[in-house]
């Protein structure tokens, strides 16, 4: 049996953990989802959207009286509340939103609605819709204890962070 269990132990591989991410422009309530595209779960996590570094300048419009345009909505979660342990406050103007994960089981996810306009004096659609390529530059860090991933979203709206941590 031992010769066995040693066989199993040296012939698993690595899985890709990986955390898929998603921006769909739906004015008044955009839409951001994450989801776990590996076969294990990511365990507690925290995930940091920043979009400061995005094509037009990306802000979260949650009031009425700052600095975004028109429309505005707070966060809202609309998915996979049972895997968050915490949000942190988003307010109006904010580029940065965190949430803290007690795990996401494989193919789950976790989705948040929420007012994104841009701060571009001329924009594709203007600021208060997104357009995709809008988005590009902006970023999310996932952050397991020590170990810190990174991914960029393209001009798709999506971004993905790709890790090695279980065994399959």
């Amino acid at each position: 049996m031992k010769t066995l269990t040693t066989l199993i132990a040296l012939t698993a591989t690595p899985a890709f953990a990986g955390l898929d991410a998603q921006f769909i422009e739906g004015a008044p309530k955009d839409r951001f989802t994450f989801t776990n595209t590996s076969t294990c779960d990511l365990g507690p996590t925290t995930l940091t959207l920043d979009l400061a570094g995005s094509a037009a300048g990306l802000i979260f419009d949650t009031t009425g009286s700052g600095a975004g345009v028109e429309v505005f909505q707070p966060y809202q979660t609309v998915a996979g509340a049972g895997s968050l342990a915490k949000v942190s406050k988003v307010s109006d103007g904010d580029t940065q939103i965190t949430l803290t994960l007690t795990g996401l089981p494989p193919q789950q996810s976790v989705a948040f609605t929420i007012d994104v306009d841009d701060t571009l004096v001329k924009s594709a659609l203007g600021q208060i819709r997104v357009d995709n390529s809008e988005i590009a530059g902006a970023t999310l860090t996932l952050k397991t204890g020590e170990t810190q991933h990174n991914g960029v979203f393209d001009t798709t709206s999506r971004a993905s962070i790709k890790t090695v941590n279980c065994l399959s």
